[in-house]
């Protein structure tokens, strides 16, 4: 599954609507477990990033995840999303 999260990220990264699109599935994917074991972090982390490139709902659903995160699952969730912006 890292494979495919990184190749997808990838492209993701370069910007646009379609691109925030990715993002928030990635977010759902960890969020819901589908074709992986559910990651509040890292579905967060996705939501977070999609948030911030344009996808209305990611907001929302982020926030909903953070109410079932420790102080500690949050804040490496938003170091990992802040990583990943600034390499991309």
């Amino acid at each position: 599954m890292a494979r495919l999260e990184f190749n997808t990220a990838e492209m993701a990264g370069l910007g646009g609507q379609d691109n925030a699109d990715i993002l928030f599935e990635m977010g759902m994917m960890y969020a819901t477990g589908r074709d992986c074991e559910i990651d509040l972090v890292a579905a967060h982390k996705w939501f977070n990033i999609a948030a911030i490139k344009g996808a209305p709902r990611a907001a929302t659903l982020r926030a909903e995840i953070a109410q079932s995160m420790s102080k500690a699952e949050l804040a490496r969730a938003l170091r990992e999303a802040r990583e990943w912006m600034t390499m991309h």
